[in-house]
């Protein structure tokens, strides 16, 4: 005879393949192969350790292997041209950012030959990398306020330093101008290492730099941070404002990186790829390893990284197109 106690039991048993399901998608779908996780950089640093952390475990959970492989060059699209155009299947994703999926499109020719929403689909955003508006200890500014007032007083003396022509560092430093008037020089250099170097030797004042790039520097006093461009403060340096805090509103510039699949992958796949991505960034290791590299977790689901993703093409199309940047 069953009893209540037993339906009772039986009814949780039952629940727990469902339970499971959520956590990592739908077991109904299995790769053929190995998942290939491009990453359109080339190896090393934060962004090659996101992807390595999470590929190690998605694959834990999948029982299947999920290699990262660094497709390097064109400023992302070649990786980001591979994956458009490649196995629709659920077997080839990559880690997409700000640059391949938003700022590309107005930057490249024929948007670096691919369409960020037509030819994708996001499976989940997984972090940020904040900007960090610092300047040189022998410049006369301790705050945001007393900088601008400094550029006004002598418009056209103040260098700001990026990592490159159409780079992060270089828009954001377009949107502040555009949102303060304030009147800078644009320096810009070929990477993080030339830039931080010519900065720390003095040979320029200001830069728009991410966390991982400036972050001893700071902390160690060669530089002065001023506020950060994000909305929210820097896990890193949890002193600083955000520029909305400073008084200078609507420069909120991060760098960010989420998982992308080909737009036809069927419908079960990306189910579980997006639970599986979504579970791996839930876990207390991958999120310190994340903070511990200079990035910030800030993860979104398909539906919320999908949003953002068509406001944060129109929003640097705008600052392109008023600035008249061209890629160098």
């Amino acid at each position: 005879m069953l009893t209540r106690r037993h339906a009772l039991a039986l009814t949780g048993l039952l629940a727990m393949p469902a339970v499971a399901r959520a956590q990592t998608g739908s077991p109904d779908w299995v790769p053929t192969r190995p998942i290939v996780l491009v990453v359109p950089y080339p190896a090393g640093g934060p962004t090659d350790v996101l992807a390595r952390m999470v590929a190690g475990e998605m694959a834990k959970d999948l029982g299947t292997a999920v290699v990262v492989e660094n497709v390097a060059g064109g400023g992302g699209s070649i990786g980001s041209r591979r994956v458009a155009t490649g196995p629709a299947d659920g077997t080839s994703i990559m880690l997409a950012s700000n640059q391949t999926h938003a700022t590309n499109l107005s930057l490249l020719p024929d948007g670096g030959g691919y369409d960020p929403v037509k030819d994708f689909t996001p499976i989940a955003g997984l972090a940020d990398l904040q900007h960090i508006l610092v300047v040189r200890p022998d410049v006369p500014a301790k705050t945001v306020a007393e900088l601008l007032a400094l550029a006004k007083a002598k418009p056209g003396t103040i260098t700001c330093a990026s990592t490159g022509q159409g780079s992060a560092s270089h828009l954001t430093l377009e949107l502040f101008r555009a949102k303060t008037g304030a009147d800078m020089v644009h320096v810009p250099y070929r990477g993080s290492s030339p830039m931080l170097n010519d900065l720390l030797g003095g040979h320029v004042q200001v830069s728009f730099a991410t966390a991982p790039t400036v972050l001893t520097q700071v902390q160690t006093g060669k530089l002065r941070g001023l506020a950060v461009a994000s909305p929210r403060r820097s896990p890193h340096l949890p002193e600083l404002p955000t520029l909305a805090e400073a008084g200078v509103q609507g420069v909120e510039a991060d760098a960010w990186f989420g998982l992308f699949a080909p737009a036809a992958v069927p419908a079960p796949a990306l189910s579980r790829l997006r639970a599986l991505a979504l579970a791996a960034m839930a876990r207390e290791p991958v999120r310190a390893r994340t903070t511990e590299v200079g990035m910030t977790v800030n993860v979104r689901n398909a539906d919320a990284m999908g949003a953002f993703l068509r406001e944060d093409i129109a929003r640097w199309a705008e600052v392109i197109r008023v600035a008249n940047v061209k890629p160098e």
